[in-house]
């Protein structure tokens, strides 16, 4: 489970960011990948090169790299979602396939390495096939759909489903999981109705009728952790924010807006019996390529760039893991 969404300011700048929500043990960490760097399909072992450099989240198990989210120095910024129960993949290379045959879980890389825009992004579609490959994370070929973003604010979805192939211009800018983006698109619909305003006051026959104080405008919003409930929710606050002045104020409200989403540990138990919540919330500035990312048990927000560190040309820099112990800052008495 996760959500993702893309913010405006006022002054032109794109933020993109998501949860991750998972029920599998992972260890993320930032990486900076360099453009020009060379990494392996695991598919045929040929040698893919990237002509972006990029910054990402992600992690490192068994001799795999595999991305989450991240962000090139063009701007292009994308994130990978659970699918379950629609993404349908080949699971055979085609020997006879002009496309270029790329895994699943390396379908992120790959997009961040070679995409300045949306625009290239469509361009992949027919010159790439995405296979299902089992991921040393969970052990199958976890079901994917991904979103991405560009620094112009353009915003798209990628699914592969029984219908193929499909990219979907998102304008709401906002992304869960399950069923695919046109139903969640669709299902909108059934909340016309909710609004921050509510009404004073009505009468049923002689009976007045008032409200329980603000609020009961958005009664009508779902309240629950599924994917449809999430993105319900996700789409109306970000619809409703008063416009977003500059960088601070958009990273304050993409992470009030996440909270309404956030999973804690405990909501959510899978028949694995294991927890799905929360591991990490992040947000990217497109422009200057920086990332603004908290975790479960570290609410503090950090910041981490693609021009922090010196990149040494075809080496892959491990910035650490994003999990670190949380500090409390004491307030004291100032004396005069």
């Amino acid at each position: 489970m996760c959500t993702a969404i893309t913010l405006t300011t006022q002054q032109g700048e794109t933020f993109f960011g998501r949860n991750m929500d998972f029920s599998y043990d992972i260890q993320p960490q930032l990486f900076i990948v360099p453009g020009g760097y060379v990494w392996n399909n695991v598919l045929d072992m040929s040698s893919l090169r990237n002509i972006y450099s990029f910054i990402g989240i992600g992690q490192a198990l068994d001799g795999l790299l595999g991305f989450f989210d991240g962000v090139n120095e063009m701007g292009f910024t994308a994130a990978a979602l659970y699918f379950a129960g629609y993404a349908q993949y080949e699971n055979q290379p085609d020997q006879h396939s002009s496309a270029e045959q790329i895994a699943s879980f390396d379908f992120l890389h790959y997009m961040l390495g070679r995409c300045a825009s949306v625009d290239d992004l469509y361009a992949l579609r027919g010159r790439v096939s995405i296979l299902g490959i089992p991921d040393p994370v969970t052990g199958s070929a976890a079901p994917l759909h991904w979103i991405a973003a560009d620094r112009n604010g353009r915003c798209a979805v990628i699914e592969l489903t029984e219908k193929g192939f499909e990219i979907y211009d998102n304008s709401i800018g906002v992304m869960a999981n399950s069923p695919d983006f046109p139903w969640h698109m669709t299902n909108l619909r059934n909340y016309m109705e909710a609004s921050p305003y509510q009404t004073d006051e009505t009468y049923w026959g002689d009976i007045k009728l008032t409200p329980f104080g603000q609020a009961a405008g958005t009664s009508i919003l779902p309240g629950g952790y599924t994917s449809p409930e999430r993105f319900v929710r996700t789409a109306y606050l970000k619809t409703h924010l008063p416009p977003t002045e500059n960088d601070l104020d958009a990273v304050i409200s993409c992470f009030h807006v996440m909270e309404s989403v956030t999973i804690p540990r405990g909501a959510v138990v899978t028949n694995r019996e294991t927890f799905d919540y929360t591991k990490y919330t992040a947000f990217i500035n497109t422009i200057t390529c920086e990332y603004y990312f908290k975790t479960y048990d570290n609410l503090q927000i950090r910041t981490a760039s693609l021009y922090e560190v010196p990149s040494q040309p075809g080496q892959l820099i491990n910035l650490g893991n994003l999990a670190m112990p949380m500090s409390f800052e004491k307030v004291g008495i100032q004396s005069r």
